[in-house]
């Protein structure tokens, strides 16, 4: 397909309001910005922003929606699910297109993020039938003692670029077999699969009484995002981001007694021991440290490598990374599209400019690449352990490679920056793997052996520690953030004895 049939099967024309609420798409009042191609540089469409008095007609209908949605029995509410899912699956190489034309992702990382959603949804319809309370024993005789969980009310999502719509449909199926109603902020950058996504939730709320459920709200973060963190209406704001943005919106949404969910930087590592299959390591590696063009929160930027391997490894990933293809991330056989903008672009080439005042020694890469759109070469730069700039994030196709002597070593420099998110181990030692496991290992929100950073499933709990935020969303028991804890205890006797043995009389 090419970029004009992937926006005209989402009735994507050139202007297009980013409001929606209610089962409608309602005029935007707000500035219009251009939604530009990464590849080439050019406007794909133009797309109208929010108003804060557009805001306050999305948040209000969801809040009148939240009343009734609520109290739909969660069983029901998952049936809404499974019809989105089965949607996403009427429209997945289309809007996987639409992620890649967008973002920049090459086509099959496009269409794997709509196959995430469409397991997410999978998983929610599933646990729509499992929002388990306990029962737990009274010491009062005849009283019954248990917890059951509620509807929240309506969620704030606030989403990054580099996953435009799959971390959304973490938050919002979710929260929706949960009751809640959703209000989502999707990057300025990448508005064009969010209206997509919307407008496939209209198709399946359409005619339910609950059209009101998902609402989309385009905006900036001084109009739309600084609304969302000050508004008591919305008990949870969920953002997807950078450190600073989380350093913003936690203490803003704190400030009111707000809860959050957030999912901020993250400067993972690999641990390569003497022992580690690097047939394992290499490919682990690439994609990890390459794919998404070094756009994920769980790319792969620390390479800690024993030294009696580490020749050999940067030898073989030099010429791996020789074989990567970079280009329209549309075509077949790409493994690297673009940046996602020119500031992306510069911010690579400065970090590799400090690297060097540094003492870092590029192996590979480094350049800009002389074409249009926001392309560069993934980087593979060999830096001494105490090189400042390994301490940040930088959004960016670089492989930083250190050397180690022992696992202790190693991992104390893994976890010696301000973020835990994801973190690998490669080894064929079980005694290794387990004390990278242990409570003296891996401090991320992520620990895994013999597989890389990124790539995670939807059945465990993502998200991590430290400057990451602590967030957790998707798998395992992360629903309990969207609902709220009632303990009940019922006498079902005629006395009233009180706990403890307390006697008041």
């Amino acid at each position: 397909m090419n970029p004009q049939e992937i926006l005209s099967h989402f009735g994507i024309g050139e202007v297009n309001t980013g409001v929606y609420a209610g089962g409608e798409w309602l005029e935007a009042h707000g500035t219009t910005i251009d939604v530009p191609n990464p590849t080439t540089g050019e406007t794909i469409a133009r797309v109208t922003l929010a108003s804060r008095e557009d805001y306050e007609k999305v948040v209000a209908n969801s809040v009148e929606t939240f009343k009734r949605w609520r109290e739909l029995p969660a069983p029901k509410r998952g049936d809404y699910i499974r019809r989105l899912g089965n949607a996403l699956r009427e429209h997945v190489h289309e809007l996987g297109a639409l992620v890649s034309l967008e973002m920049g992702k090459i086509l099959p990382e496009g269409i794997g993020e709509v196959q995430e959603m469409i397991d997410i949804c999978d998983f929610a319809t599933g646990l729509s039938r499992q929002l388990y309370g306990l029962t737990i024993a009274s010491e009062r005789p005849q009283h019954r003692m248990y917890e059951q969980w509620h509807p929240l009310g309506p969620v704030g999502v606030i989403t990054a670029f580099n996953f435009p719509v799959a971390v959304w449909s973490w938050n919002s199926a979710i929260a929706a077999v949960c009751g809640d109603t959703l209000v989502w902020k999707p990057s300025e950058r990448t508005p064009l699969t969010a209206i997509a996504v919307t407008k496939i939730c209209q198709e399946v709320m359409a005619g339910s009484g609950f059209e009101g459920v998902f609402n989309l709200v385009v905006g900036d973060g001084p109009t739309v995002g600084e609304a969302m963190t000050a508004d008591r209406r919305l008990p949870l704001i969920s953002a997807t981001g950078s450190t600073a943005m989380g350093k913003k919106v936690g203490p803003a949404v704190a400030s009111r007694l707000g809860r959050t969910i957030l999912e901020l930087g993250g400067n993972n590592a690999v641990i390569v021991m003497d022992d580690a299959n690097l047939d394992l390591v290499v490919r682990a590696v690439l994609f990890a440290a390459v794919g998404t063009a070094g756009q994920r929160c769980t790319t792969l930027r620390r390479l800690l490598v024993h030294r009696a391997v580490a020749d050999k490894l940067v030898s073989r990933l030099v010429d791996a990374y020789r074989q990567v293809r970079i280009g329209d991330p549309l075509e077949e056989g790409t493994l690297m599209g673009p940046l996602v903008s020119q500031r992306a672009v510069d911010q690579m080439m400065e970090a590799l400019d400090k690297a060097r005042e540094q003492g870092a020694h590029i192996v590979f890469g480094g350049n800009r690449i002389d074409r249009p759109g926001y392309f560069v070469e993934p980087t593979i730069a060999i830096v001494p352990k105490d090189a400042q700039i390994t301490q940040e994030e930088t959004f960016a196709p670089i492989l930083w490679v250190m050397e180690f002597d022992t696992l202790e070593e190693a991992i104390e420099i893994q976890n010696g920056v301000p973020q835990g998110l994801s973190s690998a181990i490669f080894t064929e030692s079980l005694k290794n793997a387990e004390r990278f496991l242990s409570a003296v290992g891996s401090d991320c929100g992520i620990a895994n052996v013999n597989i890389g950073t990124s790539g995670a499933e939807i059945g465990g709990a993502f998200g991590g520690e430290k400057d990451t935020g602590g967030g957790r969303e998707a798998g395992s028991d992360a629903w309990k953030a969207y609902m709220r804890r009632q303990t009940t205890t019922i006498n079902w006797g005629d006395d009233l004895p009180l706990a403890q043995g307390i006697e008041f009389a």
